[in-house]
């Protein structure tokens, strides 16, 4: 008996999931039909938050409601701001509550790296680490005022 490779396998599952109208890439599809290029970022104070964003990385306010919730954008990208008394802060069901940091981030590409973070730091702005070199350009990581990591990466030339 021949195994298939796990190509072949991953191949028959995708026919299977199309024929069976699951498929998240088909047009049909609900999760295809949506239009949100979205990030939500927990914060502990959504003043701090849109004041960091707007005045340091080039977001426009975009929606205010109320203290616990913001949205700022910069080009397509639409960032959600969620404070602590924003739904998004509740705890989930097994105790566990959502908080700002980790290491997940949004990107943003720049053009001179070493001049936004000169710009940066004379701002006031934190930094996790200095100029990283990779073989896809140079990257640092910054932090919004709750602890949010923020990556700015200028690609090779």
């Amino acid at each position: 008996m021949r195994v298939p490779s796990p190509g072949e396998i991953h191949a028959e599952s995708v026919r299977d999931a199309e024929a069976a109208g699951s498929n998240p890439a088909s047009p049909t599809s609900p999760i295809s039909q949506m239009v949100m290029p979205t990030v939500r970022y927990l914060v502990r104070n959504v003043d701090a938050a849109v004041s960091f964003y707007t005045a340091h990385l080039g977001f426009e306010l975009e929606r205010r409601m109320g203290p616990p919730f913001a949205i700022v954008t910069r080009g397509d990208l639409r960032l959600w701001l969620s404070g602590p008394e924003s739904s998004a802060a509740r705890p989930m069901p097994d105790g566990r509550r959502p908080e700002p940091g980790g290491w997940n981030r949004l990107v943003i590409e720049v053009v001179d790296l070493q001049a936004t973070v000169q710009q940066l730091r004379q701002a006031g702005v934190a930094f996790r680490n200095q100029i990283v070199n990779g073989p896809g350009g140079k990257q640092i990581l910054l932090e919004d005022p709750s602890g949010n990591p923020i990556e700015l990466f200028q690609p090779a030339t």
